[in-house]
C-alpha cells in the first residue's frame, strides 16, 4: 500500500490542500490520502490555532465525496505537541511495513527541516512529496543546500513541481475577519461550518 500523509493546521483547510493532495496522489499513485490535521503544533510557538475539533470536522467536509481521502484525529488526540516523527512511527506500526509511506510537504517546511525533531529519522520513515512555492527556492539549489545538512535528503525526497495556487490559510482568516469574501477559497461546506461556529470573524 503506498500511503500520503497530508499534515498541517488546516486552520481553516482550503482549496490548496486539496489540490495538492490530489495531485500528489494521482502522481504518486497513492491508494489513499490521510489528512492529519495538529494537534499543539510546536513550531507554531505561542501563535492562536483553533481547537482540535473544528479542525478536523472541517476536513471532514472538505474531503467528503473523495473515496481517495480520509482524515485521522491521531495529533488532536495526544496530549503535549505533536512532531511528524512520532506521528509517522504510530501509523507504520498501525498499517504495518508493507506500507510506504509519502509526507507531502511544501518546501517551506523542507528549509525548516534542521528544526523538526528527529530528520534522519523522519526520512528512514518516508519519502517526502515537497511541492514548491512560487516564491520559494528553486528544486535543485534548495537540495544541494540542504545535502550538507542531510546527506540521505537526496534518496527521501521526491519533488512534486511548483504549488497550484498561492492561497493561504492566514488569508482566509484574514479575509473572514474583514468580512471580505472567502468563496471558492474554501469548499462551500467549510465556509458554512465557519459562519455557523463564527470562527475567524471579528
Amino acid at each position: 500500500m503506498k500511503l500520503g500523509i497530508m499534515g498541517g493546521t488546516f486552520d481553516p483547510v482550503h482549496m490548496g490542500h486539496l489540490l495538492i493532495a490530489e495531485n500528489a496522489r494521482c502522481a504518486l499513485s497513492l491508494d489513499q490520502v490521510l489528512f492529519v490535521p495538529a494537534g499543539r503544533p510546536w513550531l507554531r510557538g505561542d501563535a492562536k490555532v483553533s481547537e482540535g475539533h473544528h479542525r478536523l470536522r472541517m476536513v471532514e467536509l472538505a474531503i467528503a465525496g473523495n473515496p481517495g481521502f480520509s482524515a485521522t484525529d491521531i495529533e488532536i488526540d495526544r496530549p503535549g505537541p505533536t512532531y511528524t516523527v512520532d506521528t509517522l512511527e504510530t501509523l507504520k506500526g498501525e498499517y504495518g511495513e508493507a506500507t510506504e509511506f509519502f509526507f507531502i510537504i511544501g518546501s517551506d517546511a523542507l528549509v525548516n527541516m534542521d528544526r523538526w525533531r528527529s530528520p534522519a529519522r523522519l526520512f528512514e520513515l518516508c519519502t517526502l512529496a515537497v511541492f514548491g512555492r512560487s516564491d520559494g527556492e528553486d528544486s535543485l539549489v534548495l537540495t544541494y543546500r540542504l545535502t550538507h545538512q542531510f546527506p540521505q535528503i537526496v534518496d527521501a525526497v521526491v519533488w512534486m513541481g511548483r504549488s497550484l495556487t498561492s492561497i493561504s490559510s492566514t488569508d482566509i482568516r484574514r479575509r473572514l475577519a474583514a468580512a471580505e469574501p472567502v468563496r471558492y477559497m474554501v469548499p462551500d461546506s467549510v465556509e458554512q461550518y465557519i459562519r455557523e461556529h463564527g470562527l475567524y470573524l471579528s
